[in-house]
């Protein structure tokens, strides 16, 4: 069967929203790594979240929060980003909270010192475009299918008293038992008060829109437990947490950063998404397929090649369209592995170091630098898929640009290549 036979019968599947698609309950456990609380032998009176959702008459309320501490997405943070939707498939409301007052603060979660605070004016810039990343995976148009929210509308109102009867539901030793603020105490590194105040704050989320479910990656568990504690605090029934698996990076070892250079982004262009995951490693195919699409598992290709063409097609296909994946699959294969990018010699540029405005007009992208820096003030100038918003950005050597696409708009890019 050829990829566009394939994923067509996959997505009428995906699409239909029977009642049997609902109780049989297989896009619920696709790719989980946990559901908590479950119940055993010793404690049958507890619940399953199986149950409730069986059980359920109306739409559970389903709770993803995103602190947008950053401006681009990539496609590890569309693992939970697809759970809500396969929610949103099954009748359930998706709640979407833009964490605009708790990325003032930013989750310490997995961090070694504290975080920058951001400004007001740069969170509500990366909210949205945090917003129009994920827009090709939810349902924003289906009535009653999803709520974007903003905690600033709860957290803001927080007086003094409901604060403290908020610090007043933990304990110092529970906040230092959470895996990072363990290991920073541990090593004498700073820990500020206002951080011990961020799984409050992200759990009475929970409490202000009536969570019935709570998704999130495995490093979350502690903030979502938080959720189910203020929420029997507050005399709401608890939520259930759904964790989702990190997701490994393109290089094969260690977690998507972009940090790293191992990522995907979701605003990449279409040829260097497909680029990049058409040589995803073939150890981690059965994963990224499991977690990033909905095609069945167990009609994929044998060959490890043509599932690293069929991964790439369906991602780019889910992002910007059929059209657009073939775009990408045909460049890619008359191209070789780096594709038909249009290529641009950094060995024109005479002497370094160099700015990213003349690069652009250099280049061809822009008519001079000068527009080019327009461009870039206008938020329309990417490089490797990461949004470049100073106009003086300069880069020291040719090496530092090698083999990365610089792009501007939605349909100019080039390779930078010695």
């Amino acid at each position: 069967m050829n990829i566009t036979n394939l994923t067509s019968r996959v997505q009428s599947v995906v699409n239909s929203e029977s009642p049997s698609m609902a109780q049989n309950f297989d896009w619920l456990r696709r790719g989980v790594a946990e559901i908590f609380p479950q119940p055993s032998d010793a404690d049958s009176e507890t619940e399953s979240l199986e149950k409730r959702l069986a059980n359920a008459n109306h739409p559970l309320r389903i709770k993803l929060g995103i602190d947008p501490t950053g401006a681009d997405i990539h496609l590890g943070h569309s693992i939970p980003v697809r759970k809500l939707r396969a929610f949103q498939d099954a009748g359930h409301t998706a709640v979407l909270i833009i964490g605009d007052f708790t990325a003032r603060i930013g989750d310490p979660t997995g961090k070694s010192e504290v975080r920058r605070q951001l400004t007001e004016a740069e969170v509500a810039h990366n909210a949205q475009t945090y917003l129009d990343q994920v827009r090709p995976i939810l349902d924003f148009d289906t009535p009653g299918r999803l709520e974007v929210r903003y905690n600033s509308e709860w957290l803001s109102r927080l007086d003094l008293g409901k604060t403290l009867e908020l610090l007043s539901t933990m304990t110092v030793g529970q906040m230092l038992a959470k895996e990072g603020f363990a290991e920073r105490y541990k090593k004498e590194n700073p820990i500020f008060l206002h951080e011990f105040l961020y799984p409050l704050m992200q759990g009475f989320d929970s409490v202000a829109v009536e969570a019935d479910v709570e998704l999130g990656g495995t490093d979350q568990k502690f903030n979502i437990a938080v959720g189910r504690d203020l929420q029997r605090h507050f005399g709401l029934k608890p939520q259930f947490g759904l964790l989702l698996p990190i997701l490994i990076g393109t290089d094969g070892v260690q977690k998507m950063s972009k940090s790293l250079g191992n990522y995907v982004g979701l605003s990449e262009h279409p040829a260097q998404k497909y680029q990049k995951l058409q040589g995803v490693p073939d150890n981690l195919l059965a994963q990224y397929f499991e977690l990033l699409t909905d095609l069945p598992l167990d009609t994929l290709p044998e060959n490890p090649r043509d599932r690293q063409k069929l991964l790439a097609w369906e991602i780019v296909r889910q992002y910007h369209g059929e059209a657009a994946a073939n775009e990408a699959q045909k460049a890619a294969e008359s191209g070789g592995e780096k594709g038909e990018l249009p290529e641009f010699s950094l060995e024109s540029i005479s002497q370094f170091p160099v700015k990213l405005s003349y690069l652009l007009g250099a280049s061809g992208l822009c008519k001079s630098g000068g527009e080019g820096k327009r461009k870039i003030q206008e938020g329309g100038v990417r490089l490797d898929g990461t949004k470049v918003n100073d106009p003086d950005t300069a880069f020291q050597q040719a090496s530092d640009l090698d083999g990365k696409v610089l792009q501007v708009g939605k349909n100019k890019f080039v390779r930078l290549v010695l």
